[in-house]
């Protein structure tokens, strides 16, 4: 998402870096070429002319013209705008009730992605927030819809109402709240019809539903591909129905993002999450302040870490732990580090949410580097004996070709796989030496400062980009190995899954 936004954004700033003091013309440019970016991103043209005209006059005051740095200045002035664009400093959670069952309605038109998301949304609640959850379907209208709702509820193991064949949807709204009372539940989440356009029928029944329901939060689920049509639609929806909230699906597959940056200026209502994917468990809390960090360049690495931490076996970490303290690395453990990478969401995923990676996304772009090559390191690794991933070093050139040929890969393929993992356990050993200070001197190194700037965000600091964040020296911008904590303790890092110190693509 902001894919687009993101690049033009990147482009302004860093041509305003390369300049010791900006004259008032500078800045004129600067916010012109801002607000282009802003239109072919597709945001409202309204949402334009307020944030430009706010910019404008903060970007022209003293602050400004007599700060030490003044490009990075006008950086912040835009990061505080988005944020303030995107709904302001705070995220907004979900209202729950304090007298349990809390209802939570979701409404939208046909093929916003609603069904899916009461799964998504049911799912959070009931493993993160460790509530008890039942769903009902009240679309009475759509064939199988209810049976769809059935068979997510059993997916993420939370309870669903029973179907019962031609009730209306009022009639099971008080059915789903009386066996929400009886059956203790936390939060009962209401999954109405939806149509394929605005019709009075559609908004008589949900008013009905709502009136009989009393929900502590009423969301609409809106496709955030459709862009300014998602935004008339929160806006006719708000206008019949009172919202509290908003979530946009299909987040990932939009690259201009114009559809978040308008909903909040245009309908009031905060963006309470995005659904950024199609599996069941790729729903993220919309934070204006990630977001906005993310459209400037610097990543999320706060999203990183909830995704490392979601995912982390932490058996497996701790395991992992103890072997680099004592400088042990083997091809396993290298298998074990790309198969963790791939379900944070390969490469694309992870560099999305990494600061400074923009030109290193060009460059894996430009050489054809993609998720295929863990893939197939994946493969090599799986073609070789037990005792070949321990030992590495008893790979002859006979055992190397009947892996390649296992693996369906070049012998070639196979010795720079040997060479990444020789380098890296090379490193492990050297830095085990000193009793594991050189792993906490790594942790540093590898993205420390840019956590350090990231943080800054809470206090309302921009952090600045860094252009040589992740160079030619493989990512220095990823952090992650197990037990680099101070002093080289063996506690695990939830970002254990990425950290490929000295890994570099493109290097052949």
């Amino acid at each position: 998402m902001f894919d687009g936004l993101t690049e033009r954004l990147s482009g302004v700033f860093e041509r305003l870096g390369g300049r010791g003091v900006l004259s008032e013309k500078d800045i004129d440019e600067a916010l012109r070429e801002v607000r282009v970016a802003l239109l072919e991103a597709d945001v409202a043209l309204p949402v334009v002319k307020d944030f430009i005209s706010k910019a404008k006059d903060l970007a022209g005051g003293e602050a400004v013209i007599r700060s030490v740095k003044p490009a990075d200045q006008v950086v912040k002035i835009v990061y505080d705008g988005l944020v303030d664009m995107l709904g302001g400093e705070e995220p907004t959670g979900l209202n729950l009730a304090l007298n349990p069952p809390s209802v939570i309605l979701m409404a939208g038109l046909q093929g916003s992605g609603k069904t899916t998301t009461t799964g998504k949304l049911a799912l959070r609640l009931s493993k993160s927030d460790r509530k008890k959850v039942l769903v009902a379907s009240l679309d009475t209208r759509r064939p199988a819809a209810m049976e769809q709702l059935a068979t997510l509820a059993r997916q993420v193991e939370v309870d669903s109402l029973p179907i019962v064949a031609g009730q209306s949807a009022p009639d099971i709204a008080k059915r789903a709240l009386s066996a929400a009372k009886l059956g203790g539940y936390d939060v009962l989440i209401l999954d109405t019809a939806g149509r394929t356009t605005l019709d009075e029928s559609m908004m008589s029944e949900a008013a009905e539903i709502a009136r009989i329901a009393s929900p502590s939060e009423t969301i609409l689920v809106a496709d955030s591909l459709t862009g300014q049509d998602a935004v008339r639609t929160a806006k006719a929806f708000h206008e019949r129905l009172p919202l509290t909230g908003l979530i946009l699906t299909r987040a990932d597959g939009d690259g201009r993002g114009g559809a978040a940056l308008s909903m909040r200026h245009v309908t009031g209502l905060p963006i309470k999450f995005l659904g950024a994917g199609e599996k069941i468990d790729q729903l993220d809390v919309f934070d204006a302040r990630r977001v906005a960090g993310r459209i400037l360049g610097q990543g999320d690495v706060v999203a990183l870490v909830e995704k490392a931490a979601a995912d982390l076996d932490q058996a497996e970490a701790e395991r992992m732990a103890k072997k680099l303290a004592k400088g042990k690395f083997d091809l396993d453990d290298l298998a074990a580090q790309l198969r963790q990478m791939q379900k944070m969401g390969g490469m694309e995923g992870i560099m999305g949410l990494l600061p400074g990676v923009q030109k290193v996304k060009k460059q894996i772009a430009d050489s054809g580097v993609d998720d295929s090559i863990f893939r197939r390191q994946q493969a090599i690794i799986s073609s070789m004996t037990k005792e070949e991933r321990k030992k590495p070093d008893i790979l002859a050139a006979s055992r190397k070709r009947r892996i390649a040929a296992g693996a369906g890969v070049d012998v070639a393929e196979v010795n720079r796989l040997l060479k990444q993992h020789r380098q890296m356990a090379d490193m492990f050993k050297a830095m085990s030496k000193d009793g594991g200070k050189g792993l906490a001197r790594m942790a540093q190194m590898m993205g420390g400062g840019d956590m350090a700037r990231l943080k800054n965000l809470g206090g309302g600091k921009m952090p600045t980009p860094d252009p040589n964040a992740a160079g030619g020296q493989g990512f220095p911008g990823l952090p992650g190995l197990p037990g680099l904590g101070s002093g080289g303790d063996a506690k695990p890092n939830p970002l254990s899954g990425l950290g490929l110190p000295g890994f570099n693509p493109f290097k052949k």
